[in-house]
């Protein structure tokens, strides 16, 4: 078998744009890599009434346990206005030593840099298990009809992994920086609250809405949740938009609505927290007399890892490669770890994520190199910790 560069990897990979969610081209590219390694690849399109399909791969090598995954996602967010961008946003262009493109670190370049990596130990003979991917298309998108749908599908089939690494760019400066061990729950939150229109110069003959709506979120993003969790930070209730609709300067609009997003630490749940928002609302309500109906969907709930024989594993791997003992974090957004907990203790490590989602994403040519030396180590290092227990 012949060793895959994952430098030219990453650009071809980059030169199939793949706006969430869509993913077919570019995954054709990852199945023929995998095929080539000996992997078993089966694709896997699945799609809600009225969407768009996604289309997600899972490959496996081997068939003895322990079974370590490997998840990622070939999707992107768009580009934006492609004349911002300094070089072609699809082209790969190295420049500078650095691989120019959206997806070059979420994460294009993690995927490329894991193939490598899996090319040397499958070369090597190094897998006394099973090694699989599990590569969606949707990630950036709704996440419905992706990694979640994926996971079921394995669980119907007996398919079953030990452990998973997810590739996202988790560390904030330098590679080794930052190890994520869990992620903070999300929940979204819509609220109406219900006036009754009328002229402004009449304001006993109306119900002006939009003070009570002030007053509640005011109240909710006053008051402290929590005051942390190991690893967390404390939950935070932060207001994202107030939409009245009103094109009238005279009038006194009947409803006013709101959007609000938690991000919860372990000590809360999805339930919970709902539960702790509609007791505020409630007696809020009852001080202004008017009604209010609030819609929650929780997009995924907190989770921390604690399986520490897999995290030392992660984190001396990335010592060993780097020098750096990376920190243990919770921080940022969601990610499809919070389906695979269901399913395995799960780790994040990937590349630097200071130019994701921006105009001019890029990646240091030097950190292609290196997240494939650590991701080699790992698995060099998985089959022997966890071979004999499995």
């Amino acid at each position: 078998m012949a060793e895959i560069d994952p430098l030219e990897l990453a650009r071809t990979l980059i030169r199939h744009p793949s706006i969430t969610p869509a993913g077919e081209s570019v995954l054709d590219v990852v199945e023929d890599r995998l095929k080539s390694l000996g992997f078993s690849c089966t694709r896997l399109v699945f799609e809600e009434e009225g969407e768009t399909p996604v289309d997600n791969l899972y490959a496996r090598y081997g068939n003895r346990k322990p079974n370590f995954c490997f998840a990622g996602h070939v999707d992107t967010v768009p580009p934006g206005d492609k004349s911002d961008w300094s070089l072609p946003p699809f082209d790969g262009v190295i420049k500078d030593d650095y691989l120019w493109g959206r997806g070059a670190v979420d994460m294009k370049g993690a995927i490329a840099a894991f193939i490598a990596a899996a090319a040397r130990s499958t070369t090597n003979g190094k897998i006394p298990g099973s090694l699989s991917l599990l590569i969606t298309s949707d990630e950036e998108g709704p996440a419905v009809n992706g990694t979640r749908k994926v996971l079921q599908w394995m669980r119907e089939q007996g398919e079953v992994i030990d452990h998973c690494l997810v590739g996202e760019p988790t560390n904030p400066a330098e590679i080794g920086d930052m190890v994520k061990v869990g992620r903070r729950g999300s929940i979204n939150c819509w609220l109406t609250v219900e006036g009754r229109q009328g002229h402004v110069a009449y304001p006993d003959r109306a119900q002006n809405p939009i003070p009570a709506l002030m007053t509640k979120l005011l109240a909710l993003s006053e008051t402290s949740l929590d005051e942390g969790y190991e690893h967390f930070q404390p939950s935070s209730l932060q207001v994202t938009d107030i939409h009245i609709g009103n094109p009238a300067h005279n009038i006194i609009p009947a409803r006013a609505v709101a959007r609000f997003n938690v991000r919860f630490n372990p000590t809360w749940t999805g339930k919970s927290i709902e539960a702790w928002l509609r007791d505020r609302l409630d007696r809020l309500a009852t001080s202004s007399g008017l009604s209010y109906h609030l819609k929650v969907v929780v997009s995924g709930e907190a989770f921390l890892t604690t399986d520490q024989a897999f995290i030392s594993l992660i984190a001396d791997s990335v010592e060993t490669c780097t020098g750096r003992r990376p920190e243990f974090s919770t921080s940022g957004g969601t990610s499809d770890a919070r389906f695979i907990k269901d399913y395995a203790p799960v780790v994040e490590f990937g590349l630097i994520g200071a130019t994701m989602h921006q105009i001019d994403e890029r990646v240091l040519l030097s950190d292609i190199d290196m997240l494939t030396d650590i991701y080699q180590h790992i698995l060099d290092r998985y089959y022997i910790t966890f071979g004999d227990a499995s």
